[in-house]
């Protein structure tokens, strides 16, 4: 659109973190086009019979759905990278983890992916009581016939930062989407823009 690329804010954290709200305010507010690849969005696309192989299994529940959800997340990646070269900032809420099988490492493979690009990282945390509230206000699934927190909530709280590698980290319990989106755009600039690259550099690390 005028030459230069994109910008780029992934927003990786658990379900009802509040990852989408600050997608919509970053979209609704910054200048320029922004565009929300997310995964639920992405994950829509999908056909039913390989869901969810987008980020949803943990501790290697569908083995067989692992190869795929590699491959999904590096098009999904490819994708945001294509829109980014033509000027469009996309904003990304997506939830990241690598407790499968096997060390996937599927995070450090789509860094790679956007290496060099105006990419910021950012940790969207929030704790597991004000995650509990939201499920239970918005009628998720949350707790299981004898009143225990779903496993598989645990499970993501547990796994989603496990490499810890972000530009910024925010808490959605403390701060709203606005507060967060200003937070965002004060931090949209080049010196800023490393957790990308140190991420991409894991996949090196891991082939060497």
């Amino acid at each position: 659109m005028n030459g230069k690329k994109g910008y780029i804010v992934i927003l990786n954290g658990v379900p009802r973190a509040g990852k989408t709200s600050i997608a919509t305010e970053i979209q609704n507010t910054f200048d320029g086009v922004w565009i929300n690849l997310g995964v639920d969005r992405y994950k829509a696309m999908i056909p039913d019979r390989y869901k969810p192989s987008v980020g949803l299994y943990l501790d290697g529940e569908r083995p067989d759905l692992e190869p795929v959800g590699v491959t999904l997340y590096k098009a999904l990646y490819e994708s945001i990278a294509a829109h980014s070269r033509l000027g469009v900032n996309v904003a990304v809420d997506i939830v990241h983890h690598d407790s499968h099988t096997s060390p996937l490492q599927i995070l450090p493979q789509c860094a790679k992916i956007l290496e060099n690009y105006p990419a910021l990282m950012v940790g969207v945390k929030c704790p597991l009581d004000e995650i509990m509230r939201r499920r239970t206000a918005t009628s998720y699934p949350s707790y299981d016939e004898n009143g225990s927190i779903l496993e598989g909530i645990l499970k993501w709280q547990k796994s989603a930062h496990g490499l810890g590698i972000y530009d910024i980290e925010v808490d959605t319990s403390v701060s709203s989407p606005a507060e967060i989106a200003e937070i965002i755009r004060d931090n949209l600039n080049e010196s800023n823009f490393t957790a990308i690259n140190r991420l991409a550099n894991l996949v090196s690390e891991v082939k060497a």
